[in-house]
């Protein structure tokens, strides 16, 4: 028994993980993509990717990884509400 609670607790770890990345990624990226555009500044990772000399569609790259990462996690979500 104690396995399936360590197994269930990994798993409910690694969605909330997903949930989160996903949410900071996506703003991160699009967020910064956005403020490059209107104001011509950048924050976070969109700035250290500037610095890096990454093309201005990389901050885009990382709102798309972000997104992929929340419907990741919300495909998990529901698979396992239908599983119940």
């Amino acid at each position: 028994m104690p396995k399936q609670q360590i197994k269930k607790s990994d798993t409910s770890s690694v969605q909330g993980l997903l949930w989160l990345f996903g949410v900071i990624l996506t703003v991160q990226g699009f967020g910064s993509a956005i403020t490059e555009a209107g104001w011509n500044t950048s924050f976070g990772v969109g700035g250290l990717l500037r610095a890096a000399h990454v093309p201005e569609w990389g901050t885009l790259l990382v709102g798309c990884a972000g997104a992929a990462l929340l419907a990741t996690a919300a495909r998990r979500h529901f698979a396992k509400r239908q599983a119940h």
